[in-house]
């Protein structure tokens, strides 16, 4: 047989073997992936790239866009989040865990909402239990050990306990109030309320006062603890604010009282107030108080995110001038509040980086006031996901079968219209949710064009649950579809750190930056289009440029001293070759080709990247080419050596990852509905590639811990300092490869 006769077999047999039109998928030449716990030293493990003990550069700051260390050292975190309980493991549990992050190049850890559980047995809710507070200290100390920084996101909601009765006003409203894991929680009111403020500020400062063992500091001394959040996807403008209100009337009156005289302090008069606002605006929503006025002090700020939308605005255009006061009194009373708990935290010598919250508010004014009070407290950090069904475990049902290569700067990638200038931006939380297929495509996107491309300075992907890696696409924990621990998302982290790490993907020039004054925006003058989608915990952006302009260049939002208005910009279009129905990027690294179902390339001098629907297509990746006929799949190549170049270095990592599935998971003929879904092991669907380098290479096999199995990849041919192979993922039964080159 010929050689060159070879691929378009193997293309016909995954055609067969895969996707037959009108039938159940076939998995049989799929392979399970062995997820037992292995920490010993191989080709993919990442320890020794890691810069320990975290900490060694001093405290870490803002520095413009970017984050810096005293010393000048620059970071960006490739993390994960680690939540309630097991943020207490026991030692033998903690050093696991800090190796498995470890070897797979986690180097940031967002401890989130651990205090519900810290202080659950304790009388109040203002410091952990001594029973855990030694668990805590000594995960601290290990992954501290391992150069892995850890984050506290350690208040949603802060619940209260029976010991705190006498410090509040209404103690009784609050334990019944709201609902599921929110019940009897501080959320919304909090803003308003210095009661409940002084609780969350408490918790924070007796956690930073406290002395590490283990470590010999307290945390408020140790740089290690690279950011601390005030609070968890909560905001003055959520919808909860007003759900509470509703539920605590002695909160509802307190909050009434305080927007009533804000009012009388801009305004003097019942009269003028009146002529301002109009006498319709007055007890226009079920929510009021009958017969509103000053004197009463019974006007309601209407704290809820549609109040101060598009939408709002245009229904009822009668209510403007009043929501308009409305959203700068409920910006006010927050940022009071962010700038009372930052004050805490700074005074107990703490130096390291705050962040508001992580939660948006809707669009229009309400969504740039909160981002403003966000940009005054220092990062802008969002949470987003993408796919998934109903519910947040695993069922059969329907779902979107969508793929974000398919629409450049959709889904999580679009969060990044959110971006500030002068302030580093994170993503503490994401997900591509199962069963959408293609959640391979997710941490590619968030470490090459989220942290790459856009500049972004840190990605918590949610959640560690569990290890070592699980063998359902669910994990554990009764079908958890929040799984940052199947490998298709942390089995490619050995290559994505290493790109990351490398230091080599250039940040986009900006195409599109919208300009906000925020005292205009008393008057509700924007100037600009913006619009912000937002289903549960799924968002969409889109504004001056749309979200295709993500797959150009970076996008900002600029704080200004005056106002003016942000132009329609079209600069991005420059960047599209419509004959090839591509985008490329402004540094010439990054290509998004949307002709068909998409896909993505990336080319730096260390690292090389193919992403989503390549089947069948011929790829250059600068000299290196790339021909694959599994129709959706991501293939990535780097360097072994830090910052040393694929044609100098002396080996490199090909990471080549499909679909996945379980066993006996089935899906309807459209792929749009799950009918059963499935049990362990965890199926791979194998990656056929031919891969061309331009060196003398040797590929070698690694197994699923990235040990070098001593068995090579036999080369199409080698001539001319040429070398050629065809990964066969089937054959092989593996996602990892090293090239080790002469």
């Amino acid at each position: 047989m010929h050689i060159k006769s070879i691929f378009p077999i193997l293309s016909l047999m995954v055609c067969l073997t895969t996707v037959r039109a009108g039938e159940q998928q076939e998995t049989k030449n799929w392979f399970p992936f062995d997820t037992k716990e292995d920490f010993s030293p191989s080709v993919i493990d990442m320890r020794s790239w890691l810069d320990k003990p975290a900490g060694k550069h001093g405290w870490m700051s803002p520095n413009g866009d970017d984050y810096r260390f005293e010393d000048g050292t620059s970071i960006k975190f490739w993390g994960v989040n680690i939540c309630n309980m097991r943020v207490y493991p026991d030692k033998v549990t903690a050093d696991r865990w800090a190796d498995y992050l470890a070897k797979y190049g986690v180097n940031g850890v967002r401890f989130h909402k651990f205090t519900w559980d810290g202080y659950e047995n304790s009388p109040v809710s203002t410091t952990i239990d001594d029973s855990l507070f030694n668990n805590f200290d000594y995960f601290n100390h290990a992954l501290k050990e391992k150069g892995i920084y850890t984050g506290w996101s350690h208040i949603y909601g802060h619940r209260l306990r029976p010991g705190d009765r006498n410090r509040i006003v209404a103690y009784d409203e609050i334990i019944a109030a709201g609902s599921d894991h929110l019940k009897g929680s501080t959320v919304g009111l909090v803003h308003f309320a210095k009661d409940l403020q002084d609780l969350s500020i408490d918790l924070t400062v007796n956690l930073l006062n406290h002395k590490n063992p283990y470590t010999g500091l307290r945390y408020a001394d140790d740089p290690a603890l690279s950011y601390i959040e005030l609070q968890n996807e909560d905001n003055a403008f959520f919808p909860t604010t007003l759900m509470f209100m509703e539920q605590c009337p002695t909160y509802k009156k307190m909050i009434c009282e305080q927007f009533s005289d804000w009012l009388k302090t801009k305004y003097g008069s019942q009269e003028a107030l009146e002529k301002a606002w109009g006498k319709e605006a007055f007890n226009a929503f079920d929510a009021c108080y009958p017969n509103e006025s000053l004197d009463a002090r019974n006007i309601h700020p209407m704290p809820h995110m549609w109040y101060f939308s598009n939408e709002c605005f245009d229904k009822k255009p009668e209510w403007r001038k009043r929501l308009y006061d409305a959203a700068r009194f409920i910006f006010e009373s927050q940022q009071n509040f962010y700038d009372r708990y930052v004050a805490a935290i700074r005074a107990t010598g703490y130096k390291g980086t705050i962040v508001g919250s992580c939660w948006q508010a809707g669009d229009n004014i309400g969504h740039f006031y909160n981002l403003y009070s966000d940009y005054l407290v220092g990062t802008i950090d969002r949470h987003n996901y993408f796919g998934g069904g109903g519910g947040h475990m695993l069922k059969a049902g329907e779902f979107a079968s969508d793929a974000m290569v398919s629409a450049p700067g959709s889904g999580l990638l679009g969060t990044g219209f959110q971006q500030v200038t002068g302030r580093p931006f994170a993503l503490s939380e994401w997900m591509s949710l199962i069963p959408n297929e293609f959640t391979p495509e997710a941490s590619p996107l968030i470490a090459l064009y989220g942290l790459g491309l856009q500049g972004w300075d840190a990605s918590y992907s949610f959640a560690c649950n569990e290890l070592p890696m699980t063998n359902t696409i669910q994990g554990k924990g009764g079908g958890n579809i929040y799984n940052a621990d199947s490998p298709t998302q942390r089995g490619l982290y050995p290559a994505l750190a290493r790109m990351i790490a490398h230091g080599d993907i250039l940040t986009g020039d900006v195409v599109c930056n919208s300009k906000i004054h925020i005292p205009s925006l008393a008057e509700g003058k924007i100037g600009f289009e913006t619009v912000v989608e937002q289903q549960g915990d799924q968002k969409n952006f889109r504004s001056v440029a749309p979200p295709e302009a993500m797959a150009v260049g970076r996008v900002t939002n600029t704080f200004t001293d005056h106002f003016e208005e942000t132009q329609a910009d079209k600069s991005y279009l420059r960047y599209y070759d419509a004959d090839k129905k591509e985008y490329s990027s402004t540094t010439g690294q990054f290509k998004w080709n949307v002709a068909g179902r998409g896909y993505f390339t990336m080319n730096t001098p260390c690292s090389r990247a193919a992403v989503g629907f390549t089947g069948g297509k011929k790829l250059q990746l600068g000299n290196i080419e790339t021909e694959t006929s599994t129709p959706f799949s991501v293939v990535l190549i780097t360097s072994l050596e830090k910052g040393v170049s694929l044609d100098r270095t002396k080996s490199a990592l090909i990471t080549t990852v499909a679909r996945a599935q379980n066993s006996g998971m089935e899906y309807n003929t459209e792929r749009n509905k799950l009918l059963k879904t499935g049990e362990a092991p965890l199926l791979m669907e194998p990656v056929y590639t031919k891969v061309r380098l331009p060196r003398d290479a040797k590929v070698y096999i690694l197994d699923h811990a990235g040990r070098n199995t001593g068995k090579q990849v036999k080369p199409l041919r080698k001539e001319n300092g040429v070398s050629e192979f065809i990964l066969d993922g089937g054959k092989y039964r593996t996602i990892y490869y090293e090239a080790v080159f002469k």
